[in-house]
């Protein structure tokens, strides 16, 4: 009898008592029609308060009679399987692993359940919680045997793709199925995103689908909340917390704890704390996947930005106001020059290509400009290079248009061109300065090499239809360059001694309009260009753990 080390005063008895016959001998009266024992064994493993002994006297019988336990008993499997065996004993966890690995051995036809069952646990458990008269459910937030229970559910998984090599078929579906509702809690979205993505290190041919599931769903965060929503929000946050606001500034780089409350990481609005969660959560994941032991290990880099290229190119750039997902590739490309340089030409290459539609041509230049002006670990010399494909790509379309009947302003026949435009000037406003640095001479004899002139000049007027904010800022830094006063011709009023000249009657709305791109203004008939997608235009916040460093709120380019 074993006593010994066991407290006896304070030690409940252990419950071993079972009533019924063995499994083996269950089954054997199931198939003679006695059920009665059947639903016995049903009954007792359905018991809320069953202890790890009985736990593992039950697996232990179940895997000497796996092999019998067919399509037919299908409903015992499944009680089986809801046992809590996560956050038991070690031998309780042990005993539940050993019993799933002859089960999907000998019976595949319960692959799927197993699966379901494992991936059920990636995200906390549901707590029922009480509002007034109102039952609010939600996930188990301080379960501090979290690790432990995932470290487990992976433990499983792997366990089950080793003796089922075809899981990773079955896998995927299951995955997208149990991805909890973008409504839940940021706990919960951050606990299944990370365990999908820990999925993704062991089964790797998973890894691309596994990604483009993530970032699909935080596209539809994303898109939900309009980033003027979110930046009132946060700032109303702020405003109470300081008495006052701050100002926005249209391509400035607002303070990080303009977009925080002051005593807290967390996110005022509800669906920029979900983004960002997952946001910090997916960046993190690439920087360990690209690092080893804290430097950057070349192929395996390689390998992820094929993988996050590609769900860019699926996900990403058809999906219109995009704000803040794609600083995913930001964040990748910032690791070398070599991977911004190559994102760069793969933009460059589909904004090019003539047989992609128009929708992504265009949001490929958008993004182009918006990379080139936004990332500071660009140099000059990839600026000017990628200014050196897309200026000339401009002229070439004007010397295409110039003879023809189209050659006027109209956004739906030539949307690429005012895309390609917005681009250059987008970029020029950022990176003037650094251009024109060193040498000015030579500076400036580059910019004015690009013949801007004639590209604002020609009659398919692309200041007119550009976005009114670049428009702005870009008259204002190319008469800092002296290449658009030269050629611009302003209003001056008649001195006195032209006051017997007979004056010519000048129409007050032609002098308007002559100032609109200037000051921004959009002439009534014509839209800007809106359809490019959001762009890497975001404020920078203090990164959740270390990694982030970005947050879900951007500027008003955002849609460049």
């Amino acid at each position: 009898m074993e006593i010994e080390g066991r407290d006896f005063l304070n030690t409940p008895p252990k419950k071993t008592v079972r009533f019924g016959g063995t499994v083996a001998n269950t089954l054997a009266k199931l198939q003679k029609g006695d059920t009665s024992d059947y639903e016995l064994i049903k009954h007792q493993l359905s018991d809320p308060d069953i202890k790890d002994a009985q736990i593992i006297s039950w697996l232990q019988e179940f895997r000497t009679c796996v092999t019998q336990l067919g399509r037919d008993h299908e409903q015992l499997i499944y009680v089986v399987l809801k046992l809590p065996w996560l956050g038991r004993s070690q031998a309780v966890v042990e005993e539940y692993l050993a019993f799933l690995s002859n089960l999907v051995s000998a019976q595949t036809v319960y692959l799927r359940a197993c699966l379901r069952m494992v991936i059920t646990n990636f995200a906390p458990k549901r707590i029922r919680i009480q509002e007034g008269n109102v039952d609010i459910s939600d996930s188990d937030d301080e379960d501090e045997n979290l690790p432990r229970t995932f470290d487990h559910c992976h433990q499983a998984l792997q366990l089950i793709t080793r003796y089922v090599p075809s899981t990773s078929r079955f896998l995927m579906p299951i995955l997208s199925d149990k991805f909890p509702f973008v409504q839940k809690s940021s706990r919960t979205l951050e606990c299944y995103v990370h365990n999908l993505l820990r999925v993704s290190v062991y089964i790797p041919d998973l890894r691309r689908d596994i990604i483009e599931l993530i970032i699909s769903k935080m596209l539809t965060l994303d898109v939900s909340a309009p980033r003027s929503e979110i930046e009132e929000v946060e700032s109303g946050a702020q405003q109470d917390a300081n008495g006052a606001s701050q100002d926005d500034c249209l391509f400035d780089m607002v303070s990080p704890k303009h977009f925080r409350k002051p005593d807290a990481s967390v996110m005022v609005h509800p669906v920029a704390e979900r983004l960002d969660t997952m946001m910090t959560v997916l960046l993190a994941y690439i920087k360990d996947i690209c690092h080893v032991n804290g430097s950057l290990d070349i192929e395996k880099t390689k390998a992820l930005y094929k993988d996050l290229v590609s769900v860019f190119d699926k996900v990403v750039l058809p999906t219109h106001a995009s704000c803040h997902v794609q600083y995913y590739m930001f964040y990748l490309c910032s690791f070398r020059l070599g991977l911004a340089e190559a994102f760069l030409d793969h933009l460059w290459k589909m904004f090019h290509a003539p047989n992609q539609p128009p929708v992504l041509r265009q949001a490929a230049a958008g993004y182009m400009g918006s990379f080139m002006a936004r990332a500071k670990f660009l140099p000059v010399s990839t600026v000017k290079a990628c200014l050196d494909l897309l200026v000339p790509w401009l002229h070439l379309y004007i010397n295409s248009q110039d003879s023809g009947s189209k050659a006027f302003c109209d956004v739906n026949l030539h949307g690429s061109f005012y895309t390609a435009c917005q681009a250059v000037f987008y970029t020029l406003i950022f990176r003037h300065n650094a251009i024109l640095e060193g040498n000015m001479k030579k500076g400036l004899a580059y910019l004015q090499g690009l013949n801007l002139e004639r590209i604002v000049m020609c009659q398919l007027n692309p200041l007119r239809v550009c976005l009114p904010a670049v428009t702005n800022m870009f008259a204002a830094i190319t008469s800092s360059g002296k290449l658009i006063e030269p050629i611009y011709q302003v209003w001056e009023e008649p001195s006195d001694c032209m006051i017997d000249v007979p004056k010519k009657k000048v129409r007050k709305g032609s002098m308007e309009e002559e100032d609109d791109f200037l000051h921004g203004g959009t002439p009534h008939g014509d839209s800007g260009v809106g359809m490019t997608p959001g762009s890497y235009d975001s404020h920078l916040h203090s990164p959740r753990s270390g990694v982030s460093g970005l947050s879900v709120t951007g500027d008003a380019c955002a849609h460049l």
